[in-house]
């Protein structure tokens, strides 16, 4: 075998594994640690059980054991074999196992001794992938709990391994060189335009590279669909020597070793791949990176409720890594889409999946597993962790208390999202299609919302106008004959009832007046295109959103009937008795409804609303109008305020301390306001008065009395709203007083009125005013009002508000 980096620390590695049961393994793309680790721990028999070897990438999975088993002369399954989803190929024989990451969980779920495992190794571990955490949480509890003699091992190109270290109690790192040879960046002179579509420019540099360099180039790209347009957009540009190989995760076994294998002399290879190849894979005669500068991976995704792909710029360590595989076996270059001055933009480090992805699946392995104090390098957000556990407890995975059930055992052992579990177990194989459809992007493009469109595709039916892309509906066909396997033929069910199954939250109903637009289950709002052919359903199963949170675009769903949902939710769906003010109708509103979460399924007249229902809620409706002042109750409060001032404890009667405690003061007293127009007319004095006690009124009353006795005895309201007291009463009715009246210790300033109401005189010194101001006024007056007495010393005569008779 050719020698690589990594043989020269095998030694030191080896000794720490046999001295201390783990350790962390350093070493850059190329090192050589993903074939030759494995090998050298089999044959310094560090362990007499089973190696497993998690790879986060069936791709890789794959091609690490074929490499193994070739370096040992022998096909794949014998001394070293791979177990990924659906797929295995070991045997009695198989020492050296080579797994994706989800394997290793059920492995520990199922059997927490690992019982024949010696040792696991955690291969590319600076990816971070979700799994990839669990599972080495879970290993770190294993080995101190049950199994003292188990091996770890993580493995990293990139990732500063002082922590991961810590983390297992301060395992011994071992750092191995690169086989790297010089590679020269080159960056585009000036950043891309924003409108510039990314597949043009990179088959652009692609034919650059071509030209400029000897060898095979590595083109990095997002994803799959990326990956055929560029091929598209080569297609008889590159000179006839080039070949064109593509390199994704989803491709047969077959085309993804043309891709791995060397080229035959004079032939070169131009490889588009996705980020499997940054790390794990060895792609001989490459001596040129085209990076695009793009990167997809997991987030959780609100709009579908579980993790999707997104595509992200990279970072600086995913770029480092590209542009290291072209100095893998000479010098190379590296060629960027994007400019320099870019590159301190980059983020340094993908995010940890755990810190971003959509925690369901975790919260579930939590569950299973008894507790959630594990070992995790990053913590899962517990915000995050709380919304997965709220969704697990609707599916019934998890009871009251939050432990798994019997149902959320089923679950866990699915190898599918929580949701899609969900349904499965109750729909049976026949919504395995549905599970496959979900778990993928959408394969019909520009072909509506309706879900249903993409199961006729699927079935191979004939559907309107859409981009259909066939290899992935090959691969969902496929992926939905694996989950078919071993589920009952289960009850016929409609897809919308098996949608609504997966997204008891999601279930949409009309709302009235407006076509398309929908309050959900969830209690959030959604909206389809106008024209779609979902948007007169009255009632869908949204199974993709925007994430908008005000109101989010439907990109997935399908129809279901109230009869589907009744069936489905009977459980669930609660009676109740409304009673609140509407804002549209401006009045009290009272209900009996049936609800499922935040939709209406009926609603009628509620005849028998209590009173003290209708005044809370009407309660509702002043808040919102605001309160209503007649001039009773204006006074009432200027006397009040007037008091408080002069440091009397009384409750406060501005508007902000009225509304503050409406419910304490005003819901005695609206027996029969039922509208905005009622509440109007409504006098609040009554009401105010009832916030004092008999003690408090007394104490008002001397120091702000509400009203003044005129010599007739009638009592005038007295008015403070100047911030002394005032009253208006006719001049006649005052005859006879001959010392001005005071109100709490101040003089009342009096309007002085004529026969007729209007205003003669104010004064606040009614015995000067009888003195000077008489006269004059008796002169202007008598002519006027000849019927009224106008005597000459008004101290002396009788007071009255009646005129002479006519004739007298």
């Amino acid at each position: 075998m050719d020698a690589l980096p990594v043989d020269a620390v095998l030694p030191a590695l080896l000794e720490a594994l046999a001295r201390d049961g783990q350790a962390v393994l350093e070493a850059p793309p190329g090192a050589g640690k993903t074939t030759r680790v494995p090998l050298a721990m089999l044959a310094a028999g560090v362990t007499e059980g089973r190696i497993v070897m998690l790879e986060p990438r069936r791709l890789a999975a794959r091609a690490a054991a074929a490499r193994m088993a070739g370096t040992l002369g022998e096909s794949v399954g014998q001394t070293v074999g791979y177990r990924i989803r659906g797929e295995a190929k070991v045997s009695a024989a198989t020492r050296i196992e080579v797994v994706t990451e989800g394997i290793l969980t059920r492995m520990i779920q199922a059997d927490p001794e690992l019982a024949g495992v010696g040792a696991l190794i955690f291969d590319e571990f600076h990816e971070r992938s979700l799994n990839a955490d669990l599972g080495l949480a879970l290993a770190i509890e294993v080995r101190g709990a049950l199994r003292p003699d188990l091996i770890l091992l993580p493995m990293s190109a990139t990732l500063d391994a002082g922590p991961v270290a810590a983390l297992m109690g301060d395992a011994p790192v071992i750092t191995a060189g690169g086989r790297a040879f010089p590679v020269e960046t080159v960056w585009l002179d000036r950043p891309l335009p924003r409108e510039a579509r990314l597949e043009p420019a990179v088959a652009d540099l692609v034919l650059r590279a071509v030209d400029e360099t000897d060898g095979g180039v590595l083109c990095f790209l997002p994803g799959e669909g990326e990956i055929a347009r560029v091929e598209r957009l080569l297609a008889g540009r590159l000179p006839e020597a080039c070949v064109i190989r593509p390199l994704y995760g989803a491709m047969a076994w077959a085309a993804q070793q043309a891709a791995l294998e060397p080229e035959p002399a004079g032939r070169r290879k131009v490889v588009l791949a996705t980020a499997i190849a940054e790390t794990s894979l060895t792609l001989p005669d490459i001596r040129a990176v085209v990076d695009g500068g793009r990167s997809r991976r997991a987030r959780h995704d609100p709009g579908s409720g579980m993790s999707r792909l997104v595509t992200e710029r990279v970072t600086r360590a995913e770029a480092v890594q590209r542009a290291g595989r072209a100095g893998r076996v000479a010098p190379g270059r590296c060629y960027r889409l994007w400019a320099r001055a870019e590159e301190g933009a980059l983020s340094p480090f993908p995010p940890a999946e755990i810190a971003v992805a959509d925690l369901a699946g975790l919260a579930l392995e939590l569950a299973l597993w008894g507790g959630d104090a594990l070992p995790f390098l990053t913590p899962p957000p517990a915000p995050a962790l709380a919304e997965a556990r709220g969704l697990l407890a609707r599916l019934g995975a998890l009871d009251a208390g939050g432990r798994i059930t019997a149902h959320g055992r089923r679950l866990a052992g699915m190898a599918v999202h929580p949701r899609l579990a969900h349904m499965l177990a109750l729909a049976g194989a026949g919504a395995a299609p549905v599970a496959a459809l979900l778990s993928e992007r959408d394969p019909l493009r520009g072909a509506g919302a309706d879900l249903a469109l993409r199961i006729a595709a699927l079935r191979g039916e004939r559907v309107p106008a859409g981009e259909a892309d066939r290899a992935a509906l090959d691969r969902i066909g496929a992926e939905a004959k694996r989950l078919a396997r071993g589920l009952p033929a289960g009850a016929a069910m409609s897809l919308g009832a098996m949608a609504a199954l997966a997204y008891p939250d999601r279930i949409g109903q009309r709302r009235p007046g407006g076509e398309g637009r929908l309050v959900l289950s969830g209690g959030k709002g959604a909206v389809i295109a106008a024209g779609d052919r979902l948007a007169a359903e009255p009632w869908i199963v949204a199974t993709d959103l925007d994430g908008d949170q005000r109101e989010a675009r439907v990109r997935l769903g399908v129809a279901i009937t109230e009869a589907e949902i009744r069936a489905l939710f009977a459980a669930d769906i609660l009676r109740a008795e409304v009673c609140r003010w509407s804002r549209r109708e401006g009045r009290v509103v009272a209900r009996v409804q049936e609800r499922l979460g935040a939709l209406t399924l009926s609603d009628a007249v509620w005849t028998g609303a209590g009173e003290a229902a209708v005044a809370q809620a009407m309660c509702e409706g002043v808040r919102e109008i605001g309160l209503t002042w007649s001039p009773a109750a204006l006074r009432l409060r200027a006397r009040v305020e007037l008091a408080r001032a002069a440091g009397e404890d009384l409750p406060g009667m501005t508007d902000a301390a009225l509304l503050e405690r409406l419910g304490d003061w005003l819901l005695p007293w609206l027996s029969g306001v039922r509208t905005a127009e009622a509440w109007r007319r409504f006098d609040m004095e009554p009401a105010l008065q009832g916030m004092l006690d008999h003690g408090q009124m007394r104490r008002l009353d001397a120091v702000a009395p509400g009203f003044l006795e005129t010599p007739l005895g009638r009592r005038v309201p007295v008015d403070y709203a100047g911030g002394e007291p005032a009253v208006e009463v006719r001049l006649q009715e005052m005859f006879g007083v001959t010392r001005h009246p005071m109100a709490g210790g101040r003089p009342v300033k009096i309007t002085l009125l004529s026969p007729g109401g209007a205003p003669l005189q104010v004064t606040s010194d009614l015995p000067g005013f009888w003195a000077a101001s008489y006269a004059e006024v008796r002169r202007d007056m008598r002519g006027r009002y000849p019927r009224h007495p106008w005597p000459e010393d008004p101290t002396a005569a009788q007071p009255t508000t009646r005129a002479k008779p006519r004739g007298s």
